[in-house]
């Protein structure tokens, strides 16, 4: 598997899928979830209603309706609370779930934004390195997917990931 960091808009990248950063509802909110909602159009927002929702740590997968990537997966990262309440486990199952539906559903190449790193609060650098070692953790394991992008949405965040992935 090839991992990559870059500073893009996450609803531009051409990939197979995208993940979102959604909220329990998934039916879109602020940050990446809305910039994904708006993009694809309301047929995502309608797919997403019949889902029914989305727990914590857990992942679905819709089309990517008006969006270049064919699929969304959308998970529910943890708010911060401190680092005591489970957040890391549950940070790291985003990205294995992600990773899992992915596999499972045959896509090759797949973008994660900064899962909880925005208004959950989530620190960036060891959200970071949670995304990082899962997926390294994953593709030791079931090595299906070819290419993960890591999309950051700042300069600062792309450095921390870049040197991750240098590491």
């Amino acid at each position: 598997m090839r991992l990559v960091a870059v500073h893009a808009d996450i609803t531009t990248l051409q990939v197979d899928a995208i993940v979102n950063a959604a909220n329990t509802s998934l039916l879109g909110d602020g940050g990446v979830d809305g910039a994904i909602h708006r993009a694809a159009g309301p047929g995502l927002l309608a797919e997403c209603h019949a889902l029914g929702g989305c727990d914590v740590g857990d992942a679905r997968l819709t089309g990517g309706h008006a969006l270049p990537a064919r699929h969304v997966i959308h998970t529910v990262g943890p708010v911060w609370h401190g680092g005591d309440a489970g957040e890391s486990e549950l940070l790291a199952s985003c990205y294995r779930r992600s990773l899992e539906v992915a596999a499972q559903a045959g896509i090759r190449s797949l973008a994660f934004p900064g899962i909880s790193t925005g208004v959950y609060g989530f620190p960036v650098e060891a959200a970071a390195r949670i995304a990082v070692d899962t997926v390294r953790e994953f593709d030791a394991a079931t090595p299906h997917i070819e290419r993960v992008i890591f999309c950051c949405f700042s300069h600062e965040d792309l450095a921390i990931y870049r040197r991750l992935l240098d590491g």
